[in-house]
């Protein structure tokens, strides 16, 4: 294949889009502990495959050439514009960087930057004043840096699905779910009553309608975990 023609093969682009999404989550999450470098870790690798094919070597594309190319009106299926394979199976035409999928994927990837941005302040705040982080984010949601990251990683999936990534993708949610389970069992250990208050008053992901009450999450000497 050549990457003039098709866009693969350029590995400086996989390894900056790759320096720059990491370096970005490791800016805002300032990995201390085992558990803070594996929920990275599984971030970077997710990152890592996804531009390894989105600019290097098209797997799934190659996996999928030949049934594309039976299936669907594709001229053709390696191209670097039918690795966006929600927009080719949909059939949506045009220019793929411009679909409703597309957009959609750029909304999720930037708020999940942002809401992984914001949650952070919060946190290092909290944690300098040794208190529980109860406003930002953190006033919805008890984990928003675990939900920043899947917000992100289903942006890019919207955008540019892959087989290894489809496969990643639960798989971290789990990881997630279980580190989020874990953290809350060692803040209820170290913190007591104040923790299960702001637990029972927030969601663990999903924000409810309205907004939780702050004053539930206990005294300003906790600090969320």
């Amino acid at each position: 294949m050549s990457s003039d023609v098709n866009g693969y093969g350029l590995w400086a682009m996989v390894m900056i889009n790759t320096i720059i999404f990491v370096v970005f989550a490791l800016s805002f999450t300032r990995p201390h502990t085992a558990r803070d470098w594996r929920s990275v870790g599984a971030f970077s690798a997710f990152v890592i495959a996804l531009f390894t094919e989105m600019y290097g070597f098209p797997l799934t594309i190659y996996f999928l050439s030949g049934w594309m190319g039976s299936r669907y009106p594709v001229t053709d299926p390696l191209s670097h514009d039918n690795g966006h394979l929600w927009d080719t199976l949909l059939g949506l035409g045009g220019n793929p960087h411009i679909s409703p999928l597309h957009l959609l994927s750029n909304v999720a990837i930037f708020g999940g930057m942002v809401l992984l941005v914001l949650a952070w302040r919060v946190l290092h705040a909290a944690q300098r004043e040794h208190r529980l982080a109860l406003t930002g984010p953190y006033a919805y949601v008890r984990h928003p840096q675990y939900a920043a990251f899947v917000l992100v990683m289903i942006g890019f999936l919207l955008q540019w699905p892959t087989l290894i990534t489809l496969v990643m993708f639960p798989i971290l949610v789990t990881m997630y779910i279980r580190l989020a389970k874990r953290e809350e069992r060692d803040a209820m250990a170290e913190f007591g009553d104040a923790y299960r208050l702001y637990a029972q008053a927030t969601p663990r992901f999903f924000p409810r309608r309205g907004r939780s009450d702050p004053a539930l999450g206990g005294p300003p000497t906790a600090r969320q975990i």
